[in-house]
């Protein structure tokens, strides 16, 4: 990155993650933005052996243990003692995140070596007994739940220690919509959640309403706001305009002071900033309320200088027709309206004087 694409960015995330061997982009993104939050890029649940040359760990790892170093009782094992390997992921060696001595020896290294930055994004903060290795659970794991409850006993064994050293958490907790409870329950001794697959998964495949649908996904960031805590989600779409609404809309009938939001193109295209929207720009003002329903699974949320829409009922449904009241507003497009006809899995973000 240039100095210039550092100044254009800082000035306008409050969020930075980054790779642990970084800290010279964290100091040139501290110096542009003082207030920006920089979190470095650390792996929960395994270890890389790429990231070790004969025998010796690299010194900066994107994961807490090296694989060198690791204790051989610290990889989780299948019923007949092999290890895991993530499918789909060549070198990334599964770990036993519920063995005390593990979450101890990461806790301490990360700590130990992201003095640099203001907290850790946690990734893979798995539900599943059978992630990464489809239909095949580990022996200390058999089932999602005594997989849930070693990531719960990470969490609240080593949550001292970040606290202590005066780093947050944010644990990527991407398809938490599937599990009931487990969102709230990860983050309890955590800092915030990130949603990696968060309300659109492509520009033709938008999350409608149902028992683990949008609302669970707009809960994510409702909850941790009432509490305090941080939410980043991330819609996966091209900029075309029915998914970047949706998804920019529903972020906007939940968010608070906490959350934030930036969506990706290609999954795990991280090599750059996500794209800027002239929309991120819109002054709408502090909001009057909190949402409220006009409809089956039609919301909407004043703001002082604006109001959002949107109708989370299945692509291809009827169109939903939303009286806004006496008030004029302006649409994305520039037009006046005192109405909006939406369809289902649209959202629309309007202006009005101030």
């Amino acid at each position: 990155m240039t100095d210039a694409m550092i100044a254009t960015e800082a000035s306008r995330r409050s969020y930075i993650v980054l790779n642990a061997w970084e800290t010279a982009l964290a100091a040139k993104f501290r110096a542009a933005n003082p207030k920006i939050q920089i979190f470095v890029y650390k792996d929960l649940s395994s270890t890389r052996s790429y990231a070790c040359t004969k025998g010796v760990d690299d010194a900066n790892l994107p994961t807490g243990v090296g694989y060198c170093a690791a204790d051989p009782k610290w990889f989780l094992l299948d019923r007949s003692g092999n290890r895991f390997e993530y499918q789909g992921y060549a070198g990334h060696w599964q770990m036993d995140v519920g063995n005390v001595a593990y979450q101890n020896a990461w806790a301490d290294k990360v700590i130990a070596s992201s003095k640099a930055f203001d907290g850790i994004f946690m990734d893979n903060a798995l539900f599943a007994c059978d992630t990464y290795h489809p239909g095949v659970c580990p022996a200390a794991y058999p089932t999602d739940a005594s997989m849930r409850q070693a990531y719960l006993s990470m969490f609240a064994n080593t949550r001292a220690k970040f606290v202590a050293a005066g780093l947050k958490t944010v644990a990527n907790l991407s398809n938490a919509r599937l599990y009931d409870g487990v969102w709230d329950s990860y983050v309890t001794n955590l800092d915030g959640g990130f949603d990696e697959w968060w309300l659109t998964f492509g520009d033709k495949d938008m999350l409608s309403e149902y028992s683990q649908g949008w609302s669970r996904q707009i809960a994510e960031i409702t909850a941790n706001e009432a509490k305090g805590k941080i939410t980043w989600v991330q819609p996966h779409h091209s900029g075309a305009e029915q998914p970047f609404r949706y998804a920019f809309a529903s972020y906007l009938l939940a968010k608070g002071d906490r959350a934030a939001i930036a969506d990706i193109e290609v999954t795990d295209r991280y090599d750059g900033a996500s794209s800027w929207r002239a929309e991120y720009d819109w002054n709408l003002g502090t909001p009057a309320a909190k949402a409220y329903s006009v409809g089956t699974n039609v919301w909407r949320r004043d703001f002082a200088c604006g109001t959002v829409v949107v109708n989370a009922n299945k692509t291809g449904s009827s169109s939903v027709l939303v009286s806004l009241g006496a008030t004029t507003y302006t649409t994305e497009k520039g037009a006046k309206v005192r109405s909006v006809l939406l369809p289902g899995t649209t959202g629309t973000v309007l202006r009005k004087p101030c």
